[in-house]
């Protein structure tokens, strides 16, 4: 079974509880999932939020909404995805974040297909960093529930549980790893939503696909940019190269 996992929590120290921000009438975390469920290859989507209290109005949400949902560490988010994969019982996890409200569901199938076809471990499309082509926003991790379980026993170090993944690309070994190129450079662009002008611009991206009847894949968000100049001003000087 191939499991979504979408890790969200309400504590930001740079926007405060951005998870359920308003995007154009809708809750961020729905806005979404509405989007990731146009996965073709998705079963199953579960968010992985944490025990501390102030995360309770995202498992409200979840509730509301029929959402799946796992609570677990907030700072062991190793563990927390562990325990969601095994709990929902998957063998393969998607691993999405809740600050991507523009994903799109054809690159995560792309993705999924890339780890299937290679038979590798792990597949992402912005992993390592330095080297991706796809825009801050549209990351997606696919990876085995054995390469999780590996890296779940076998992960000591404070970095390795925080960031999930860590271990899988960068530290642990025998682990075989692909990255999904592209055949443009759109790795300048930022969708996601960490800072206020983030939420701005893509609020704007939203209006624009609407007035345009676009559903808004990535080419046709970076063109709504690129057609504006203005646009990409609005969150610069958050870029990854504009803090080096």
């Amino acid at each position: 079974m191939v499991i979504a996992i979408i890790q969200a929590r309400m504590g930001s120290s740079r926007l405060p509880k951005k998870v359920l921000i308003d995007i154009e009438g809708t809750p961020s975390l729905k806005f979404m999932i509405d989007r990731v469920k146009k996965s073709q290859l998705i079963d199953k989507i579960v968010v992985a939020t944490t025990i501390n209290k102030d995360d309770d109005e995202i498992v409200e949400f979840c509730i509301k909404n029929n959402i799946f949902y796992h609570r677990g560490s907030e700072n062991d988010v190793l563990d927390r995805y562990y325990q969601s994969a095994k709990k929902y019982q998957a063998n393969t996890i998607v691993r999405l974040t809740s600050d991507c409200p523009l994903i799109d569901p054809k690159l995560i199938d792309q993705t999924i297909n890339l780890f299937k076809q290679k038979k590798v471990d792990y597949a992402s499309n912005s992993v390592p960093p330095d080297e991706k082509k796809y825009p801050d926003g549209s990351d997606v991790e696919v990876f085995s529930f054995e390469a999780l379980k590996k890296s779940w026993n076998e992960a000591v170090d404070l970095k390795d549980r925080e960031h999930v993944t860590f271990y899988l690309w960068k530290r642990g070994q025998n682990f075989k790893t692909i990255m999904l190129d592209n055949k443009y450079d759109w790795g300048k662009y930022r969708i996601t939503i960490d800072y206020k002008e983030d939420v701005d611009l893509v609020r704007e991206i939203v209006i624009r696909l609407k007035n345009k009847n676009l559903f808004g894949s990535t080419k046709e968000i970076i063109k709504i940019i690129e057609d504006d100049e203005e646009l990409f001003k609005i969150n610069s000087m958050h870029t990854w190269g504009a803090n080096w």
